[in-house]
């Protein structure tokens, strides 16, 4: 069947999938009708999951039951400390069950959670942390030891919730556990109901920051619509595939998944848990990704999904040891977020037996917008898939005035309910990227004819490492900083199961000398290491630069040849 005669099936009056127009900031906006309107009711409705295991973390394994009850319990306990509606509360932790919590019992009392890069250091942090305005800080031990010298530098923080504190706590910091306990404990604790508190589908909910190609990380502002659009969007996509290959479409049914991308990005935050959740799945979390670790959960929890990434597939695909589990519970492999090669997709249905995924969508857009699965993606494995019903795509000119016909590459727009409202407090740059409903992606692409979108270029000075976003000017500014440096410039060079890693080219001053060891301790200490470069080459002459005074960095590529697909 073809995309536009299943659309109008799934979608038709009455069908599951049926959609309806509302206006969202005065843009007529195709919706899911039967979308829940807020993530208190989500949750809500995820209790009746009664018993079924939501999270397995270790030997920590919290039922539905249990976690509602933990949310229910520290939902009220941050009302008694004050937190109203509209109060952000930052939350810089691991993946571990006290994560869907924390997020869960915040927006369940009209709060803004905003979900923090775990791998930041201490300087990203406090940026974040100050620039959102929390109130409140909830973090692990890790983060909070990597924080405690700087807490007098968040002027706004008026409380911090430590989970797993390993040492004695003071000051403005207390133990999670004092509000709810343990997850081992949370079956426990008392009956109690969320807060009553009025929210409608257009109120905030979160706070993902990303980042442009110049200054500060950006906070994307989310909606309760826009998280739970995910949930519809992620479900369509998946019927539209069954429809595709002739199948008939069953009743939600629980799956097992294994989570190892961290939550505090919208794929697993947005795209995964919100589904997870809906329709009371399990999600089990690892410290840190170990492909023989993962393995061996795979087998024993017989998993269904995993995926996150590229990388993750190609460690399980190539593993040694791979023969010795039993993997065939798998059913799903999926990622986005970074460039992956056609022989990636042949190989996870040919030596898995299960099906490839990928999709399309950014922070902007709080994650799904296209889905891409089976045999479509096995067929067009360069393409990201058609748009969900409620989306639209577009391909316009560089100067963002002139829609662009089939098969032309311009820049990719994007429109729908998953759109997020803006940047937080940065009227400017939400001018440039959010035009009438459409988000502005940076991204080039074209359309076929039947919809399918193909990224043939993103961003030019992003780098994606393993899922990572690198953005390129913040790395070149520490560079800069360095009292050798005058010149220099960040690319990407592409490896085979990261997609891409960041390396650098460096002119230097007249008479200065530094080392690439130098250059890249000198990155390590001031950004989270992911961005550090994994070479650097120096030249001798300032980099080329064309008329507008632009680096050429397509011109630098070659100066990395001999890096092109080295293992990490």
């Amino acid at each position: 069947m073809g995309i536009a005669e299943i659309e109008a099936a799934l979608t038709a009056p009455g069908a599951r999938f049926e959609m309806e127009t509302v206006a969202i900031g005065g843009v007529p906006t195709r919706t899911w009708k039967y979308a829940p309107p807020n993530l208190a009711l989500l949750v809500q409705l995820a209790r009746g999951h009664g018993t079924r295991e939501f999270t397995i973390h270790e030997d920590e394994r919290v039922t539905y039951e249990a976690h509602f009850r933990a949310v229910a319990t520290l939902a009220s306990k941050l009302q008694g400390l004050g937190i109203t509606k509209g109060d952000r509360i930052a939350l810089a932790m691991r993946n571990m069950p006290e994560w869907p919590v924390v997020f869960f019992a915040a927006v369940s009392i009209g709060a803004i959670i905003v979900p923090l890069n775990a791998w930041w250091t201490a300087a990203e942090l406090e940026y974040g942390i100050n620039d959102c305005g929390a109130r409140l800080l909830v973090l692990d031990d890790e983060r909070h030891t990597r924080l405690a010298e700087i807490y007098g530098a968040l002027p706004a923080i008026e409380q911090i919730l430590v989970a797993r504190a390993l040492t004695p706590l003071s000051g403005h910091a207390s133990a999670l556990e004092d509000l709810i306990g343990t997850p081992h404990e949370w079956a426990a604790l008392p009956d109690v109901q969320l807060p009553q508190v009025p929210i409608g589908p257009e109120d905030d909910a979160t706070i993902f920051y990303t980042s442009g190609t110049t200054g500060n990380p950006k906070g994307a502002l989310g909606t309760h619509r826009n998280l739970i659009t995910n949930i519809f969007s992620s479900a369509y996509s998946a019927a539209r595939t069954l429809m595709r290959r002739g199948e008939a479409i069953p009743e939600p049914t629980p799956k097992t998944m294994l989570t190892v991308i961290p939550l505090f990005h919208v794929t697993a935050c947005s795209a995964a848990l919100m589904g997870v959740v809906a329709a009371g799945s399990t999600m089990i979390f690892m410290r840190k990704w170990d492909p023989l670790r993962a393995m061996e959960i795979i087998e024993r929890e017989k998993v269904h999904a995993t995926g996150g990434v590229p990388t993750i597939a190609w460690q399980l695909l190539e593993h040694p040891d791979r023969a010795k589990y039993d993997l065939s519970s798998l059913e799903t492999i999926a990622y986005g977020g970074a460039p992956s090669a056609p022989e990636l997709v042949k190989r996870i249905y040919t030596e898995f037996g299960a099906l490839p995924g990928n999709g399309w969508g950014m922070t902007e857009t709080m994650a799904t917008v296209t889905g891409h699965a089976a045999e479509d993606y096995l067929n067009r494995p360069t393409s990201a898939g058609p748009p969900v019903a409620v989306a639209d795509l577009k391909i316009m000119d560089e100067d963002g005035v002139t829609e662009l016909p089939v098969g032309e590459v311009g820049e990719l727009w994007a429109r729908g309910p998953m759109v997020v409202k803006g940047y937080w407090n940065k009227p400017e740059a939400t001018a440039a990227t959010f035009v009438n409903g459409w988000v502005r992606t940076g991204d080039l692409a074209r359309l076929d004819e039947e919809g399918f979108v193909y990224i043939v270029d993103r961003a030019k000075d992003m780098i994606i490492r393993g899922g990572e976003n690198i953005y390129s000017s913040e790395v070149e500014n520490v560079l800069y900083a360095h009292p050798a440096v005058t010149d220099c410039a960040l690319i990407g060079i592409p490896h085979r199961t990261l997609g891409e890693e960041p390396a650098a080219v460096v002119h230097l001053a007249p008479g200065m000398e530094a080392t690439e060891a130098e250059l890249q301790a000198w990155v390590k200490a001031r950004l989270a290491i992911f961005k550090t470069p994994v070479a650097i080459r120096f030249v001798k002459e300032t980099l080329p630069r064309n008329a507008n005074g632009k680096i050429l960095k397509k011109d630098l590529k070659v100066l990395f040849e001999d890096r092109v697909g080295v293992a990490a």
